[in-house]
């Protein structure tokens, strides 16, 4: 059966919730169609995160959703299949159901890929990190490595080193190495390996050890790398306009966040890969508002006709 909203969310990590906020508080009526698997679930914790540091990420969907109970605001957990869009109105097909609405925001974030590099996603979100600002300070001074992914990792080794002055960068993905790429690393006594990572194991001193092609073994405390972000806008209408990146096609969206299509809003990591939870909950809370202004202006332009 079919449902009418003003707003359907697709997402409820802190883009999603955000966007709900903003729209429940403007007497919106609100669908949430939450996935159940939100990017930081392998952390135990979130960092960085002003007023909530260190609270564990299912903590605050938790919380976020307790907070919107007062609100018109509806959850359904459930995978949108895909969405269709006309003009008057969005609709989610899930695989039994379809709900309608006169606006949707995809809010589903990004998965990470990692190497194919045995025993390393075991301790992805634990021992195996992406981001020293949201990590850094939880592992400093400790023995760190970092994995070269692409050509930008020697970047982030050079950014690790600001949390510990033992690093290990492993570039293999990275080489060759530039003469000024190499000096900044071992300016800072950031040692380089070459050879490619082939494992990484667990020593019974609980230290991963990473072994080379080479046949050598390095421990660590931690390991930091770049991982292949995809956006999860698979279910979207394909025609869509996307633009090019480093990282592969991305939704276009103007300031406001909206798509090339009128009724159909993004936020957070699934147009801006590089966005932490303060930013995706920002950028949610922007999309909620340009939402139910967009909502707005059409119910007023109703309203003149009517008049008519």
């Amino acid at each position: 059966m079919n449902t009418a909203y003003d707003a359907i969310i697709v997402g409820a990590g802190p883009a999603g919730l955000s966007a709900a906020h903003m729209l429940g508080r403007a007497r919106r009526s609100v669908l949430v169609i939450d996935g159940g698997e939100p990017r930081n679930r392998f952390a135990s914790a979130m960092h960085g995160v002003l007023g909530i540091d260190n609270l564990p990420p299912a903590e605050l969907r938790a919380r976020g959703r307790a907070e919107l109970e007062p609100y018109d605001v509806t959850f359904l957990d459930g995978q949108v299949d895909r969405v269709t869009a006309s003009d008057d109105a969005v609709t989610a097909h899930l695989t039994h159901r379809t709900f309608t609405a006169r606006a949707l925001i995809a809010a589903t974030g990004v998965t990470d890929g990692l190497p194919d590099i045995p025993g390393l996603a075991e301790h992805w979100g634990t021992r195996v990190l992406h981001c020293p600002y949201c990590h850094g300070w939880e592992v400093r001074g400790q023995r760190l490595a970092v994995i070269a992914t692409s050509t930008m990792s020697p970047f982030q080794a050079q950014l690790v080193r600001q949390w510990s002055d033992r690093i290990t960068a492993f570039t293999a993905a990275a080489e060759p190495l530039d003469a000024e790429t190499a000096q900044r690393l071992s300016a800072r006594g950031t040692a380089i390996v070459s050879s490619p990572v082939t494992s990484v194991t667990v020593s019974d001193d609980d230290e991963l050890l990473l072994r080379t092609a080479d046949g050598a073994t390095t421990a660590a405390d931690a390991i930091f790398l770049g991982t292949a972000l995809h956006p999860r806008d698979g279910f979207l209408p394909g025609d869509l306009v996307r633009v090019d990146t480093e990282h592969g096609p991305l939704l276009r969206t103007d300031p406001s966040g909206r798509t090339s299509h009128p009724r159909i809003w993004a936020a957070g990591n699934i147009t801006n890969l590089a966005a932490n939870v303060p930013m995706s909950m920002g950028a949610g809370s922007a999309v909620g508002g340009a939402v139910n202004a967009s909502l707005m202006f059409e119910d007023t332009q109703r309203a003149i006709a009517d008049q008519r």
